[in-house]
């Protein structure tokens, strides 16, 4: 692979993950606020209105920032994966397209109405919106899922003029693969919502302030960290069955399986070694395990890496760690979920300092764990960008090293100081509270 694939790749990839820092959790407030909306709405207690603008400002905030990333993420398909452009601009520009033009345009529409409606709509129309917001940021994910779904698993498409030409919308749009990824990515935004809303509550919590309304969000909050964890696993392992059936060669770099066959075990401890095809440690083997996860029985046939020519294998080492580094957080997170659930039940929250400490500082774990997944979704399906179709080497724009090395240089500082930005104004204005923002605009009132 030249320099400028690899350095095309790492550009695409920082930009790729410095804008996944905003989607989740702006997916994760936004339906959490409109669900304190909801509460006030039915209630009529104003601590739900004062909750529901507050988490409402912090996922504002986010939301507007993460916009202006996602713009120059799709420029890169221009200037750096023009090659890829044209073989697959008439695929990945049709979902891409209506993602701007339905889901985006509704989410940001209604979420100026949102803002500024607070005195001018009904509560049941104010509240309407919000919802509106919370569908378009989720359809926004069904279209560029069905995009990179696509490229997981290419249906509904005829090669003509060396080009991948649609033939078929729906197909392309109902893609088994780029809905197996789709609804773990939503969970896994939930888990970030989830951990984002207990680390700040956290925070107030310790300090004994604003304590009725963060009980109140952390009420909220546990159940919804519990939902989130649990679906994560639970679609996580469907989404490996489907991984099995379309990708089998990512799922045995994510095994770090170099043997085909049946009945195939997996060891508890695994230590790979790639540059002599095997497992340098393989300890606490269990039978079977990895064909019944696969498919379904432990009889199952297995494809190992060395069925595979070696240079459509991908790189086994971070395909196999980020795996299970994934699987270690997400179960991490769900024991916290489900402690902090437990004596939040009990009433007993308040009293466990350490408990709270840890989750305050926990909100980087389902970051983390996201931040990992796509790198075993991405990487593992290396070296095809376009799964079977298109190499990652033959989308690469014809441009200069320099020209890349400039580039990847401009987007670090430029998404550096967006992410600072982001990073400076949520922790100002969460730790400020609801309270603090009642009576600042309560003074501008005056």
């Amino acid at each position: 692979m030249n320099g400028v694939t690899m350095l095309s790749r790492i550009q695409f990839g920082l930009t790729v993950g410095f804008h996944f820092i905003f989607v989740p959790l702006s997916i994760g407030l936004i339906l959490f606020t409109a669900i304190m909306e909801t509460l006030y709405v039915r209630t009529g207690d104003p601590k739900y209105k004062t909750l529901t603008k507050f988490w409402g400002k912090l996922f504002t905030i986010n939301f507007l920032l993460g916009v202006v990333t996602g713009v120059a993420m799709e420029f890169q398909f221009g200037t750096n994966w023009s090659r890829y452009s044209e073989f697959m601009g008439d695929i990945f520009g049709s979902p891409l397209a209506v993602e701007a033009l339905m889901a985006f345009f509704l989410e940001s529409t209604m979420l100026g109405i949102w803002i500024f409606g607070w005195n001018k709509l009904s509560k049941k129309m104010h509240l309407l919106a919000g919802w509106l917001v919370v569908l378009g940021t989720h359809l926004s994910a069904v279209w560029i899922i069905a995009a990179n779904g696509f490229m997981q698993n290419p249906v509904g498409y005829v090669l003509r003029n060396n080009r991948a030409e649609l033939v078929n919308f729906w197909e392309v749009l109902f893609n088994p693969y780029a809905w197996y990824m789709y609804i773990h990515t939503i969970f896994a935004c939930y888990s970030v919502g989830a951990f984002f809303i207990l680390a700040v509550s956290a925070y107030h919590l310790l300090r004994r302030q604003n304590v009725d309304m963060m009980k109140a969000s952390v009420r909220i909050a546990t159940v919804f960290a519990v939902i989130a964890t649990l679906g994560n696993a639970i679609t996580g392992h469907f989404n490996g069955r489907n991984v099995a059936i379309r990708q089998p060669t990512k799922l045995a770099a994510m095994e770090a399986l170099w043997e085909s066959g049946s009945n195939v075990g997996m060891p508890l401890i695994v230590v790979p070694d790639a540059a002599n095809e095997r497992n340098a440690v393989e300890l606490l083997k269990i039978p079977g395990l990895t064909s019944w996860l696969a498919y379904g029985s432990t009889d199952a046939y297995v494809q190992g890496l060395k069925d595979v020519p070696p240079a459509e294998r991908p790189p086994v080492a971070p395909t196999f760690w980020s795996f299970r580094l994934m699987v270690g957080v997400g179960v991490l997170m769900l024991l916290l979920a489900v402690l902090a659930l437990w004596h939040e039940r009990k009433g007993t929250l308040m009293e466990r300092k350490t408990l709270l400490k840890f989750l305050h500082w926990s909100f980087p774990l389902p970051y983390i764990s996201t931040t990992l997944g796509w790198m075993v979704a991405e990487v593992g399906r290396q070296p095809w960008t376009v799964y079977g179709l298109i190499t990652t080497s033959d989308s690469v724009s014809p441009v200069a090293l320099a020209d890349v090395v400039t580039s990847v240089a401009l987007v670090v500082i430029f998404y550096a100081i967006l992410v600072g930005l982001d990073v400076y104004l949520l922790v100002r204005y969460a730790k400020a509270g609801p309270e603090a923002m009642d009576e600042r605009q309560a003074a501008v009132a005056d």
